[in-house]
Formats: structure tokens, C-alpha cells, sequence
């Protein structure tokens, strides 16, 4: 399934349960993060699936994506979905999800050379028709869009653990 059509789905059913009186979903940023943290589960476990696997993207299809000036491109995959994977369950926790949002918007940037590189090569995933890159740009800059969106459900200080040591000189 399309990440975007997950995204989506997630986010209109998350803000469903809101509007029944779930309220851990009662605003739209707290309902995109988690929308985020479901599509994240999803794209990520492509990183780690085997190349048999052929009823979605799997980890040959992406390493395929790495462009070549990448060194270590079947490494770079596993740790990216890690990195997804580490992002949703950031999405997730209230008390981590600004850091989490701001982290993963850069990780989308990151990104973005392989996915022009993807739809520049014309390299598919699955066998099937490569996308172009008129769609690959909107769609990183909306999960940009969105990782940043969902911060604004989250608390304005950052975890303590993340938090820089203030100096006690004066």
C-alpha cells in the first residue's frame, strides 16, 4: 500500500477516535504524529525484508535506490529503517516527540538524493513503474511537513536526557 494512502487512512482514523473522545487523539498534530508512527512502521519494515519477498518494496529494491556516491549502500538501508523505526516510537512517546518530529524531517531530507536519484535512474521497486520525480519531491517535503507538523502536539522542552548540560562557570 502507498505510504501516503496509510498516512492518510491513519490520520483521518486517529482523529476519528478524537472526535469519539479518545484524548490522546483530540488535536490534529497528536493524530499526525501517530498517523507518522503507523506509516514509519510500514516503510521501515521494507529496509529489513528479504528480496524473495516480492508483495512490497524489500531491502534490494532499496539498496538499489542508494545513490553511488553513498558509501556502504546495504548498511545505509538497514540503518535508515532503524532510524524509521526509532522515529515512530518517538512519534508515539509525548515526552519525545518534538525531538522525534525534528529528527525524522531531517532524516527525510537526508533522504531526498535517493529518492531523486530513484526517479532520475528510473529505478522501480517491485518490478513496477518507476515513480517520477514530480511525485518523489511533494512527497518527501509532505512527510517533512507532517513530522514537523506533529511536534506541535509536543511539549516545547526536550527530554532530560536529550537536553544540552547548561555550565555552572560564570
Amino acid at each position: 500500500m502507498d505510504p501516503i494512502i496509510v498516512l492518510g487512512i491513519a490520520l483521518l482514523g486517529f482523529r476519528a477516535l478524537g472526535a469519539l473522545g479518545v484524548g490522546r487523539f483530540a488535536s490534529w498534530p497528536s493524530s499526525a504524529a501517530h498517523a507518522m508512527a503507523v506509516m514509519l512502521l510500514m516503510t521501515a519494515s521494507a529496509h529489513f525484508v528479504p528480496e524473495s519477498v516480492t508483495v512490497m518494496p524489500n531491502h534490494a529494491d532499496l539498496v538499489r535506490i542508494v545513490p553511488p556516491f553513498v558509501p556502504f549502500a546495504g548498511f545505509m538501508v538497514y540503518a535508515t529503517g532503524v532510524l524509521e523505526l526509532l522515529g515512530a516510537a518517538g512519534l508515539v512517546l509525548a515526552t519525545t516527540r518534538r525531538a522525534a518530529g525534528i529528527c525524522l524531517a531531517a532524516l527525510f531530507v537526508l533522504l531526498l538524493p535517493a529518492n531523486i536519484y530513484a526517479a532520475v535512474a528510473q529505478l522501480p521497486f517491485n518490478g513496477g513503474a518507476a515513480t517520477p520525480l514530480w511525485v518523489r519531491i511533494p512527497e518527501q517535503v509532505l512527510y517533512i511537513a507532517v513530522a514537523l507538523w506533529a511536534t506541535r502536539a509536543a511539549s516545547r522542552t526536550w527530554p532530560a536526557g536529550l537536553r544540552l548540560a547548561r555550565s555552572t562557570a560564570k
